[in-house]
Formats: structure tokens, C-alpha cells, sequence
């Protein structure tokens, strides 16, 4: 049993579809503590980036509650949340602001000083080896992998209690991804940061996590609190198993 009180704690959460009686989540309930790393995983369509919206309450849970530090989410304003709790998208933007900008905006909004804010931007430059010319850039010039650096970059420059994010190493090569999953490991042992990462890269998520969560159909059909249980290949069976009936569902 772990002593410290729990980060992020899930109780009984589900999230109704906008049309028709389905659900999107039914039931979800886990904790996460300080310097967890939990990968999320499932087919297309079972809930995951659902599960993230929920956790940076861009959606509201039909049922159940969430809290945060013990808590209840709803006592704390939404702005506030989610200066504590960080989403990064798959598909980022920086909303027509250069590479500097758009790493400048949240912290200027956070009212930190200029030598701080340069500081933590070059600081996570470096560490995610994004290149200097790329501060002139605009969103048009950059990659999709190039954005999700950037946008990942600017996440982490805020200092968030828990990152989330959504597929953060779809658009990037083998090294880049490598990279990325060694600094944000890095970062979750340090105590810093309770990361939650969509990804279907499994041996990227194998790499990555102390906690997997496999949803499937908006259900929570396992929750290891350690990765080190797992059967991967049962694992990787089961998945390819819900990708083929999603797939199939779809047609």
C-alpha cells in the first residue's frame, strides 16, 4: 500500500455519448501518484483521448467523480485545473504565433518573469533538441512531428503536476520517439510530473510506463499499478483482437 495521498484519483467515472444512450466511458476508476507513468491503451474508438478530456475537464463525467490531491474537481476553478493539469493533443497548433510565441504565451500568462520564461524555454529546447531556427517559424513551416515537439515543449516548460498526452510520438521517427519517452521518464522520477500517455506503440508504452490502463469499449478491462504483471504478448494479442472487431464495426 503507498502512503502518499493519491494525485489523480477516478472514482467510478463514466462519460455519456452527446447522441443516443451509448457510452463513451462506463465506470472508469484508478489513482495515479506522484511520478507515475501510465500508458493508455485500445482500439480506435475505446475511449482513450475521451479519458484525457474528462481528466483536463474539457468534458464533464455524466458520473463519478475525479479528484486532485483528494480534491473533488469540481471545487476547483477550471482555469486553475488545468494550469495544474496539461493536455497535449495529437494534432497541436499554434494558433498563427511563431515557435517562440507560442512557447512564450502560457508562461506569460502565468505572469513569470522574462528571464524565467527564457530559461525554461531554452532549457526544454535543449533537453527535446529542438534547434534554435525553428523559434522564427511559423506553424506552416513545421512538420507535424515538428509541432508536436513544440506543443510538448511548450507543455512542459509550465511545470504541470500531471501531463497528459495524446499520441505524442505518432509523427515522430524511431530516435526522436526514443528520445522523447527516455525525457519524460526522466522527468516522472524526478517527482515532478504524473504523466498519462495515449500510444499505440507498444513497445514504446512497454518502455515507458509503471501503470498501463487497456480500455476497451469504454470499460477498464485491465489496470496494472505495475507494468512488471503484464503479459505483453496477451497484451498485444488482445489489441490487435479490438482493433480487428473495431475495424469491422466500422464497415
Amino acid at each position: 500500500m503507498r502512503s502518499e495521498v493519491a494525485q489523480l484519483r477516478l472514482e467510478g467515472v463514466s462519460l455519456a455519448a452527446t447522441i443516443g444512450s451509448q457510452y463513451l466511458l462506463q465506470d472508469i476508476s484508478f489513482e495515479a501518484f506522484p511520478g507515475d507513468r501510465i500508458a493508455i491503451i485500445g482500439a480506435s474508438g475505446a475511449g482513450k483521448t475521451s479519458l484525457l478530456r474528462i481528466v483536463n475537464r474539457l468534458s464533464e463525467p455524466t458520473a463519478g467523480s475525479i479528484y486532485l490531491e483528494e480534491k473533488e474537481y469540481h471545487q476547483i476553478p477550471a482555469i486553475q485545473l488545468r494550469q495544474q493539469v496539461t493536455l497535449v493533443m495529437q494534432e497541436s497548433k499554434l494558433l498563427g504565433m511563431t515557435v517562440r510565441e507560442a512557447l512564450q504565451y502560457p508562461l506569460v500568462l502565468r505572469k513569470m518573469p522574462r528571464s524565467q520564461i527564457q530559461q525554461q524555454i531554452a532549457y526544454w529546447m535543449e533537453r527535446l533538441n529542438i534547434p534554435e531556427d525553428w523559434l522564427e517559424k511559423t506553424e506552416l513551416q513545421l512538420s507535424v512531428g515538428q509541432k508536436q515537439l513544440v506543443a510538448i515543449a511548450r507543455a512542459l516548460a509550465t511545470q504541470p503536476k500531471i501531463l497528459l498526452l495524446d499520441e505524442p510520438t505518432s509523427a515522430l521517427d524511431a530516435g526522436k520517439a526514443s528520445h522523447l519517452i527516455e525525457v519524460l521518464i526522466q522527468l516522472a522520477d524526478s517527482g515532478q510530473t504524473t504523466i498519462l500517455m495515449v500510444n499505440h506503440q507498444l513497445e514504446l508504452a512497454k518502455q515507458f510506463c509503471t501503470q498501463v490502463l487497456f480500455l476497451q469499449a469504454g470499460r477498464l478491462s485491465q489496470n496494472a499499478s505495475n507494468s512488471s504483471q503484464l503479459d505483453w504478448d496477451k497484451l498485444k494479442a488482445n489489441l490487435i483482437q479490438a482493433e480487428t472487431k473495431a475495424t469491422q464495426e466500422w464497415h
